[in-house]
Parts: structure tokens; sequence; C-alpha cells
């Protein structure tokens, strides 16, 4: 196995630790193998790809899709080092509401398995970070939904992020209406 599935605080979230295998020249990793996600039984029909780029005191999210749309999701930094960060919206789960963080490196090559229902952000901790995404489904303009990134009881290292206008104009925790 390439890769290690460790257990968080959030059912059906996972922190995945993968080999690195380094030598003289640096690095290299493999962060998906289908095969090995279905059998630590890990979604790995992924249909879309995609990255972003932030700069250091940049905090996303706290994104999600809504039903019909919703998406599971892996994600890791390329480059640099964040706080990422998951919430679980699933009314039923015995983790409904709670959050879990665990800070991602390119250094670690460490990645965050998120099942649908849970919404996403993170912080940029480093000078420069790049996130790449595998996600389930393809972008559903219509259905993309967020939460209030300072409403969900995570402790962020800044109070007074860099942070989008549309991020930050989503509804706190506590007025959200889950649909899942």
């Amino acid at each position: 196995m390439n890769f290690i599935k460790k257990t968080t605080s959030i059912p059906g979230c996972f922190e995945i630790i993968p080999t690195i295998r380094k030598d003289p020249r640096g690095m290299f990793i493999k962060i998906f193998h289908a095969p090995e996600f279905k059998a630590l039984g890990l979604d790995s029909d992924f249909r879309e790809e995609y990255y972003s780029v932030s700069k250091k005191g940049v905090l996303r999210g706290l994104h999600f899709q809504k039903p019909p749309a919703a998406i599971s999701k892996l994600v890791f930094c390329v480059e640099g080092d964040i706080l990422d960060a998951v919430v679980d919206l699933r009314k039923r789960s015995k983790s409904y509401g709670k959050a879990f963080t665990v800070k991602l490196s390119t250094r670690k090559a460490n990645m965050l398995y998120i099942p649908e229902g849970c919404a996403h952000g993170f912080y940029a901790l480093s000078e420069k970070v790049v996130m790449l995404y595998k996600t389930s489904g393809v972008y559903s303009p219509e259905n993309d939904a967020g939460v209030l990134w300072s409403s969900a009881g995570i402790k962020w290292p800044c109070k007074r992020p860099i942070i989008s206008g549309r991020d930050s104009s989503f509804p706190a925790f506590n007025e959200f209406k889950t649909p899942f």
C-alpha cells in the first residue's frame, strides 16, 4: 500500500498519508491510485480537478455543494502549508456541527479526504500556497454554498484574514439550514 488512512473526529473524513520516496534529487509522491483508494473504502471516481494559489493570510471557505450536486473531495498542498478545516453539516451524523482541523504541508505530503455533506476551508500559513482539489462531481454554480468562516467554532490562526466578499457573505452556522 502506498497510503495510510487515518481517522478524524468527523466520520468519513480521513487524513491520507502517502509514501514519500526521497533520494538526492528530491521527492516522488503518488497522490492517487484508484485500486488502493477503493481498497481503503474511499470514493475514487473523481470527475474534476483544479487548484488554487493563495498568499499568506488568505482564508478560503467554508464551501460545499448542496444536493443533488454534493461532492466528496481529496485536497492537498502542492506548495506551502495550510490549516485545513472541515465542518460536518450532516444532521444525522454524531459529529454534526463539529469542526476538525489539520495542518497540511508539502513536506509531509499529507492529504485530506472530505465526504459529501461537509464544508471545507483553509488558511494559508506560508508565503505561497498551491492547493490541489480532486472532486467526485463537477462544479455546479446553482448548488454552490457555504457557511461563514468565523461561525463554526474553528480556531483560525488569525482573526482578520484576507477573505473574499462572497465568503464573508455566507450565513452563520447558527442561522444555517443544512440540506444534508
